[in-house]
């Protein structure tokens, strides 16, 4: 089985490992990545081994005892495991082997439901000044660059952090000033245009730094050559916005990494409206921008933009007047 960058660490032990393999293998050849499903999974094959669990069966009191509320976690943190059991039983449920399936949970929404943070454009300004005077690692003295190159691009293009991290020196074209993203939700590819500013900046870093020049090269290395991972990418955020006075309203409040890329398209849509662009002939080429499968994630950004600058409001309506009054859910 190949395993991503973010999962070549995380191996199966025991004898669920045929069984585990099996699935990961049937997720990946539906489209689903599956990666961070391999590490939780790890951990169980793990857990089992030290429960000497030895049959390919799944008994009910090893699930319960591994879904066991932890400590201080957080209900979404045992859900998500929760979640992951459901899914190894189902699918051991189908292939014949005895397994006991977690019964589904009722409804997690307990709190309102997360609201983007659209960060102002002073605010950019300020997180990415915070960005370049991130002083350099010893283990990793390029990492003041890299930083700067990652976070302009996540404001600048609306990736998602995984496929950003996912790229390759291969996969940016400095001449045509496109960057090709390959590891999409859903390995949806799409080749995206950048700004120029963003593929100068490149050419120096490269320029300065040959090593970093061949195809197959992360784009984002970290100190040990491979892709930054997204967990230390968060870390970083919040120490910048910190250093920024950008208030953040603690776990599951935001502002989050994912934030950039809900500013992005509202910035885009605001200018848009500003400039008279007719938004239902615009809206279709947002949404394949940012590798959206249907127009509705990107439709939610409407009523963003309506909310974060007022002053457009009656525009936005008259364009696309049913989709402001809503609450609709999280784009992705």
């Amino acid at each position: 089985m190949t395993m991503s960058p973010y999962s070549a660490s995380h191996r199966f032990v025991g004898v669920l490992t045929p069984v585990l393999e099996a699935l990961v293998a049937e997720k990946r050849g539906l489209g689903y990545h599956y990666d961070s499903e391999v590490r939780d999974f790890a951990r169980f094959t793990r857990f089992c081994e030290t429960q000497s669990h030895g049959t390919l069966t799944l008994p009910r009191p090893l699930v319960e005892l591994w879904i066991a509320k932890q400590g201080q976690e957080a209900e979404g943190t045992r859900r998500l495991r929760i979640a992951r059991m459901r899914a190894i039983g189902q699918y051991m449920q189908r292939c014949g082997y005895p397994a006991w399936v977690v019964p589904r949970l009722g409804s997690r929404r307990t709190q309102p439901h997360y609201v983007p943070h659209i960060f102002s454009r002073a605010q950019i300004a300020g997180l990415l000044g915070q960005v370049d005077a991130c002083p350099p690692d010893p283990r990793s003295p390029d990492r003041t660059e890299i930083l700067s190159v990652l976070f302009r691009l996540l404001y600048g293009s609306g990736l998602r952090v995984s496929e950003a991290l996912a790229l390759r020196m291969g996969d940016v074209d400095l001449d045509a000033g496109t960057v090709h993203i390959r590891r999409a939700k859903l390995d949806r590819e799409r080749r995206i245009p950048v700004h120029a500013t963003w593929i100068k900046r490149v050419r120096m870093h490269v320029t300065m730094r040959p090593r970093l020049a061949a195809p197959e090269m992360p784009l984002f290395p970290s100190p040990r050559g491979a892709p930054y991972a997204p967990g230390t990418i968060y870390q970083c955020f919040r120490r910048f916005l910190w250093a920024a006075g950008i208030s953040h309203g603690g776990r599951g409040h935001g502002p989050r990494v994912h934030d950039l890329r809900h500013t992005f398209a509202v910035h885009c849509l605001q200018r848009w409206v500003s400039a008279g662009v007719d938004l239902t002939v615009a809206l279709p080429y947002l949404s394949a921008y940012l590798g959206h499968t249907g127009l509705q994630s990107t439709q939610d950004y409407l009523r963003l933009t309506a909310e974060c600058y007022p002053e457009i409001r009656v525009a936005v309506e008259r364009h696309v007047g049913h989709v402001v009054p809503g609450g609709g859910g999280e784009s992705q």
